[in-house]
């Protein structure tokens, strides 16, 4: 299975201190060796080394963050051509998101893959046209599949 992954999730990830730093982690570890395919476009690398550098003051940690995150090789980045910046413009103005959040929404619509985020905003606008998960969510949905595989 593949997904696309905000920017969010991986800042939770690797900000110790997140509200969701745990969630996250425990997320894309599972997902990670459950063989999960992550996708995201190429603005990730740019979101993450400004939210650590913001976040912790550490220039070097978010440098080191992006290098980490381009390096998953569970990990694709998806190139931005001029198609996707036309729907990521569309999806913008129709469903009144922030430019980034669209561009993960286009990203995931044009591949036809759910989008995991903690952005509540861009989840709740973005539902109407693709399927949009939490972390925590998924994590509970794992969970519960493997109650039932058990039984």
């Amino acid at each position: 299975m593949m997904v696309v992954v905000d920017a969010s999730v991986w800042v939770s990830r690797l900000v110790p201190d997140d509200v969701n730093h745990i969630v996250s982690k425990q997320w894309l570890e599972q997902y990670s060796i459950g063989d999960g395919r992550l996708l995201a476009p190429g603005l990730l690398l740019v979101e993450v080394a400004a939210a650590v550098s913001r976040r912790t003051g550490k220039i070097n940690l978010a440098h080191a963050a992006a290098r980490r995150i381009q390096r998953l090789p569970e990990l694709k980045l998806v190139a931005m051509d001029n198609h996707l910046i036309s729907q990521a413009t569309e999806i913008a103005a129709d469903f009144g998101l922030r430019g980034a959040d669209a561009i993960y929404v286009a990203v995931a619509r044009h591949l036809k893959v759910p989008l995991v985020t903690w952005d509540r905003d861009q989840k709740d606008r973005s539902e109407k046209v693709i399927t949009v998960h939490t972390p925590d969510s998924l994590l509970k949905s794992d969970e519960m599949n493997g109650e039932a595989k058990a039984r």
